[in-house]
């Protein structure tokens, strides 16, 4: 079978810089209180105008870009969201009609943090099986349109953003080595939108509840189901791939809070070098976090031909997975 392997990166963030000063004229915290506990100074904001599929728009040019791959020769478009620019058509439709790639086939992946691990999943087994040869894999998110601005502990932790990959299919030991994905349908509800859907359809009191926006019902106890999750993952890739911490050139860890991402680093053993961090100035922008971050890194030089890349992430759902990647 042939390998899929990554060729090109790309991100892209709303020019609009929202700080921890500025939510603390929206709600009752401040720098202080939001930097000690999750580690983000700022996020990218969104305008009115600005929709989930400008974003990927703008990190797809960028990653088609660096991978030198005509949009004519792309088979596939995936986005991970849990902030499509509708029910339907798929943001995965809109970017395909945007970027005029007329032979590609498009469909959205929803599984919110994790969405961008399990894009790599499907992308990696459509590309071995040969179905297609190009996949372009987007994770897209505008989370600031769907935040309670009263909940100080949900709005301050989320941000809007980007990050695109192109996959091919090729031959050789570089590549996506495994993923792995795993869920807890019975744990959704600890982080979780109630409303908009079928159970709760929109409607004047559905959004003056509240149940329009994000809502965390236990904010310590999804950190500790976070990094055990995150820790187990990454551990049942190692495994698979008969690999030990110590092969590991960088970990890319979904963005949720530092706290998490230092826990999960220090638990594997890394040091924070080999660790990739970009919370600070992005805040959590679910499945865009781990490909935006990716794309920094690549962009820094930090990722070489040949580095053994670990991914992570662990979101709503509850999903979280993981992947091996040989540069």
């Amino acid at each position: 079978m042939p390998s899929a392997r990554i060729i090109g990166t790309g991100s892209y963030a709303p020019a609009k810089v929202l700080t921890n000063a500025d939510l603390a004229t929206l709600v009752d915290t401040s720098d202080e209180w939001i930097r000690t506990r999750t580690g983000i100074s700022e996020r990218r904001m969104t305008t009115g105008a600005e929709a989930t599929s400008d974003l990927a728009y703008q990190a797809a040019l960028r990653a088609l870009a660096a991978a030198n791959v005509d949009v004519a020769d792309v088979d596939m478009i995936l986005v991970a969201t849990v902030t499509p620019d509708m029910f339907f058509p798929a943001t995965a439709c809109v970017l395909q009609d945007r970027l005029e790639a007329r032979r590609a086939s498009a469909m959205d992946i929803s599984a919110a943090c994790s969405g961008f691990i399990y894009g790599l999943a499907v992308a990696d087994g459509l590309l071995r099986l040969g179905t297609f040869r190009t996949i372009l894999l987007v994770g897209a998110e505008t989370l600031t349109k769907i935040v309670n601005w009263k909940d100080r502990n949900t709005c301050v932790l989320f941000g809007d953003g980007a990050g695109a990959v192109v996959l091919r299919a090729g031959e050789g030991p570089r590549g996506i080595l495994s993923t792995h994905l795993f869920a807890d349908g019975a744990k959704g509800p600890q982080l979780m939108i109630p409303g908009g859907g079928s159970r709760h359809p929109i409607s004047h009191q559905m959004v003056e509840e509240g149940l329009a926006a994000i809502q965390m019902s236990n904010g310590n106890e999804v950190f500790k189901v976070a990094v055990r999750a995150m820790e187990d993952a990454a551990l049942t890739a190692l495994k698979y791939n008969s690999l030990d911490i110590s092969d590991i050139d960088l970990l890319v860890p979904h963005q949720a809070n530092l706290r998490i991402i230092n826990a999960v680093g220090q638990r594997l053993g890394l040091p924070e070098e080999k660790v990739c961090v970009n919370i600070q100035r992005y805040g959590n922008t679910s499945a865009a976090s781990i490909p935006l971050a990716l794309d920094e890194a690549v962009l820094a030089g930090r990722v070489k031909a040949g580095d053994l890349l670990l991914l992570c992430a662990f979101g709503g759902g509850l999903t979280w997975g993981s992947a091996v990647i040989r540069w």
